[in-house]
């Protein structure tokens, strides 16, 4: 009886050209870049702080790379997608366990709940494997890739000018390489089993080394990770280069974590992932070592870490004079000066950490997380009243607690975790509860409650959060997503957020809240439009006539969206946003973007185009607007000043093996002589960039 079902839906869906488009999972993947672009600017319309915004993009591409198995994957890895609610993840759940292993993806328009819109935005990030065919089960398809990339400013940047000696005769500080960057990743991977990768990039400015001495060579930064899966009790074996995703983030969280975005519901849990390879081009925020899942029992696991890193930072001499001590630690990832690359590796880190987990697969998992983290030198931050409570030492201990409880179609989460060590000023707790839940089939909620001690300190904690780390702060977020009916849906969220301390220019405890309100509307799979409205309110610094103060300031954010396809293959995506940001009682600074982007897929051949018309009145009301990229590149830049953006972006399939994208895009201001600031400057009011990239799939 089911497989006639399943056949029936199959011919049903066989009617519709979306699913006509796509072939077997293995070919459609990652030959474009349009679903990964549609997804990151359906999520962030509008800019919102505390996300690494490079981190989300990677892991979304590298999901898109080695998609979810349907039938294998646990709850918390569907939530990675950020695409299924509370109802729907329970109803495929429900559904597996009373029929069995998925035989088709396109069995998901069975599953109670799915709807095609639904599906169609998850198909690029789910398959289903070991199907039993013709000869026995069908392998899970591998990747195998090498990609190659050069970019560059063609403009002369003040960096890379002749210095011209002083009256002093001293030199002036420019950049120690050439102007040229460049990339490279391999990568051989089948999900749910094993990968091995490199990474290799030099930045504009940056230099070619060959320093044995420091364990330097070649690009100025590479990156390389091996591991095996799911063989007997060992579940996860990983060298080299990692993240660990654990509970909700206090202790240990990699970079594919989402705050307060479009997505009002999903986006507030920390699924539980363990460890991951860290691919990423970000230069910190990682750990370089090894670690290890070993099942106890089919329902417990313990992990074990151990890493040594480098970590950039600021060293200067200890306040009696006899010894080095680290002021600051840098997450540029940039060295291309001489006071950068001293700054380069001088600070050694080691870490130590086990997490225990309980998990019952379906309903209820309970972990414990240890972490301790020691550095070579003293760490002390600057002597300043914001500083007074952050880490001081040279050892750090975080310890902590999480569960999560699934009962009907609620998910109930928390954590909460203690930092103690040689700081004499550590001892801190941190806090985070909340739930999300599908109140009926069209209203779905999330809330979520947190509080971080000013002297909580876990340097690899990412939890929910207004600021960019989960240190200092209290708060209440509320999100709502409600359903109208299939082709309409309207949410928002709204947070209320605490900080009992001092923070960078707020010079006192401050306060504040921010809400987001959408509607998105699709009236057929061709056209979709979408309105959002973000207002935020905080305190700053603010001086006037030598007199500081905190005040009070608000930034509002507009946008309305409108995409929509003309003929098969040719796309259209029209934009205008704008928004305001004000000190209280001052005038308010404003912004604008026009923006135009049309798509033409033809055969091998894909090209995508955007025009862009802007203006603000200073940087305060910068307008960020995403754009498409090359594959595994990202862009997400400002629009300020007065001007024009323009960039063009073109991917041919020469064969099989080798694809290749060429990108050119252009920046001209109107109100303006010069581009960007110090070492950065260009003396001319535009600037063109330009890159190349070739991948090689073996």
């Amino acid at each position: 009886m089911r497989i006639a079902s399943l056949l029936i839906v199959v011919g049903w869906l066989a009617t519709i050209p979306a699913f006509c488009q796509l072939s077997t999972p293995s070919s459609r993947r990652i030959d474009r870049s349009g679903d990964i672009s549609r997804y990151l600017q359906d999520l962030f319309p509008v800019q919102t702080e505390g996300i690494d915004y490079e981190s989300v993009y990677d892991a979304l591409t590298q999901l898109y790379a080695n998609p979810i198995d349907l039938n294998t994957a646990t709850r918390d890895e569907l939530q990675t997608t950020y695409l299924l609610s509370e109802r729907q993840l329970t109803s495929l759940a429900n559904y597996r366990a009373e029929f069995g292993d998925l035989l088709s993806i396109y069995e998901l328009q069975a599953v109670p709940g799915f709807d095609l819109p639904t599906i169609r935005r998850l198909l690029p990030f789910v398959l289903v494997a070991g199907i039993p065919g013709l000869f026995g089960a069908l392998p899970t398809p591998t990747d195998n890739y090498l990609i190659l990339r050069y970019e560059q400013i063609l403009e002369q940047q003040k960096g890379f000018s002749e210095a011209t000696p002083d009256k002093k005769g001293n030199l002036p500080t420019r950049y120690l390489g050439n102007s040229g960057q460049w990339y490279a990743r391999y990568r051989y991977s089948r999900p749910r089993a094993f990968s091995i990768g490199f990474t290799m990039e030099k930045d504009p400015g940056e230099r070619i080394n060959w320093q044995p001495s420091v364990h330097r060579y070649g690009a100025d930064y590479s990156s390389f990770h091996a591991q095996v899966q799911n063989r007997g009790r060992w579940r996860n074996i990983l060298l080299g280069d990692y993240q660990m995703q654990v509970g909700q983030g206090l202790v240990l969280s990699a970079g594919f974590v989402l705050g307060k975005s479009a997505e009002t519901v999903q986006t507030v849990r920390r699924p539980t992932l363990g460890a991951r390879p860290y691919t990423s081009l970000t230069e910190y925020g990682y750990f370089r070592g090894a670690t290890a899942t070993y099942a106890l029992h089919k329902t417990m696991d313990l992990t074990l870490l151990v890493a040594r890193n480098q970590r950039d930072a600021n060293l200067a001499q200890d306040s009696l004079g006899t010894g080095v001590i680290a002021t600051s630690l840098q997450t540029s990832g940039l060295h291309r000066t001489q006071s950068e690359i001293d700054d380069q590796g001088s600070l050694v880190e080691t870490n130590l950490g086990a997490h225990l987990l309980y998990h019952n697969r379906h309903q209820f998992q309970l972990g414990l997380t240890i972490l301790r983290t020691s550095f070579d030198k003293f760490l002390q931050k600057r002597d300043l009243a914001y500083n007074q409570y952050e880490f001081t030492g040279k050892h750090n201990l975080v310890v902590g607690l999480h569960g999560g409880y699934i009962w009907h179609n609620w998910n109930l989460f928390g954590e909460i975790a203690r930092s103690s060590g040689s700081a004499t000023n550590s001892g801190g707790v941190g806090a985070i509860g909340g739930a999300l839940a599908s109140l009926t089939k069209k209203l779905d909620m999330a809330v979520v409650l947190r509080h971080y001690d000013r002297n909580f300190h876990s340097f690899y904690s990412n939890a929910f959060s207004e600021g960019s780390r989960s240190i200092n702060e209290s708060g209440a977020y509320l999100g709502l997503k409600y359903t109208i009916y299939r082709k309409l849906t309207v949410g928002g969220f709204l947070d209320y957020f605490n900080f009992p301390w001092l923070k960078y220019l707020v010079d006192k405890p401050s306060n504040g809240f921010d809400y987001l309100l959408q509607a998105r509307y699709t009236p057929n799979r061709k056209t979709a439009f979408y309105a959002v409205y973000h207002e935020e309110h905080k305190q700053k610094n603010l001086t006037i006539d030598k007199i500081k103060d905190v005040v009070g300031t608000i930034r509002r954010n507009y946008a309305l969206n409108a995409e929509y396809t003309l003929v098969r293959g040719v796309s259209l995506r029209s934009r205008v946003q704008w928004g305001g940001f004000a000190y209280s009682g001052q005038p308010v600074s404003r912004g604008f973007a026009l923006v135009q982007d049309a798509t033409l897929d033809y055969r091998r051949l894909s090209i995508s185009g955007r025009v862009a018309l802007f203006g603000t009145d200073d940087y305060d009301s910068r307008q960020y607007v995403y754009e498409r990229d090359v594959l595994y590149a990202f862009s997400f830049p400002a629009y300020f000043n007065r001007g024009v953006r323009h960039y063009l972006l073109a991917q041919y399939s020469l064969s099989r093996h080798l694809d290749i994208w060429m990108r050119w895009a252009r920046t001209d201001l109107t109100n303006q002589d010069t581009v960007g600031s110090d070492l950065d400057q260009i003396d001319a009011p535009h600037k063109t960039e330009v890159k190349v990239q070739a991948r090689w799939r073996f």
